[in-house]
């Protein structure tokens, strides 16, 4: 699989970069972006350090790689600020990314292509995306909560002093404020987490607004998230590679599922190499259920703002 990422010249872009060449998964990694000269220093940086690592193609350019590109991942954005919401963003990025999008179409993806944006507002951009580039909406998936979710189970784990790859939780809805803790289905180690030593009711509202906090924190104490965003793009891309369909909590064009219609949110999500390739509706408290709406009538409400812009573009 050859993924071309637009951004890769950036943090995201770069670590995602990094994050694929230590996977192993991918044949080829083509970086993009707007400064050629920042996208060739960081396929050269990566490209020295092929020889430890799997025989992948490492290369750099501008939109001529599209055509031959089996996966193309957007990270290209302007930086979230530290007081600013995701949702904030959207006036600043919409212009950006729309420009993006045309000329995605008109380099002439695959028809079999897979768009997956990370760019904020990620569930906004998705929608948008889903909209003007002409692919099966299935094909277009944003990252959603799967950040929140990996950063929502670590959190988790540290405070109880569990094995991280052993706590199962999912943050689901948008990717910002109306995000909805799914604690329903938590467990360490197959163990509910209600029953769990040291559980409790405050450590639970504790730990999920620190999980909603925490890409305003590492932007206060190093400028942006880069790491753990490239690990999570790293299993979203490499689910997709090896057509494991897992199920993921990623952003789509919703039709139907706990009542959600027309709007990129968060559900669980089985993703394999056709993209979005089904949606699950796990039982749900009812307070989560309703959560869960609300967040999708937030990002329809941003949605209906933006469509007039978008329009007159």
């Amino acid at each position: 699989m050859k993924v071309s990422i637009i951004g890769g010249g950036g943090l995201v872009g770069s670590c995602t970069a990094f994050a694929l060449q230590m996977g192993r998964v991918v044949k080829e990694i083509a970086v993009l972006d707007v400064n050629p000269e920042l996208a060739g220093g960081q396929a050269l940086d990566l490209l020295h350090g092929g020889a430890l690592m799997a025989d992948q193609v490492i290369t750099s350019g501008s939109y001529e790689q599209i055509p031959s590109s089996d996966l193309i991942c957007i990270t290209a954005g302007l930086r979230r600020k530290p007081d600013e919401s995701r949702l904030d963003l959207i006036n600043r990025n919409v212009d950006l990314f729309l420009g993006i999008l045309a000329e995605i179409k008109k380099a002439g993806p695959k028809k079999e292509a897979i768009v997956l944006v990370v760019s904020n507002p990620v569930d906004v951009l998705t929608y948008l995306a889903a909209q003007r580039l002409g692919l099966p909406s299935a094909q277009v998936i944003g990252l959603g909560t799967q950040l929140d979710t990996i950063r929502f189970r670590a959190l988790i784990a540290q405070r109880l002093k569990a094995a991280p790859t052993q706590v199962n939780a999912l943050i689901l809805g948008e990717h910002g404020d109306s995000m909805v803790p799914i604690w329903s289905s938590a467990s360490i180690a197959g163990l509910p987490l209600e029953k769990f030593p040291g559980w409790n009711p405050n450590l639970a509202s504790e730990l999920f607004t620190r999980t909603k906090g925490s890409g305003a924190e590492v932007i206060k104490k190093k400028g942006g998230a880069g790491f753990a965003v490239g690990l999570a793009i790293q299993e979203v891309i490499e689910t997709i590679a090896l057509d494991r369909r897992r199920i993921l909590p990623v952003s789509s064009v919703q039709r139907g599922p706990y009542g959600i219609w027309d709007v990129a949110i968060s559900v669980p999500t089985v993703v394999g190499r056709a993209g979005v390739v089904d949606v699950h509706q796990l039982d749900l408290w009812p307070k989560e259920l309703q959560a869960l709406r609300k967040s999708g009538q937030v990002l329809r409400q941003t949605i209906d703002q933006v469509l007039p812009r978008v329009a007159a573009s």
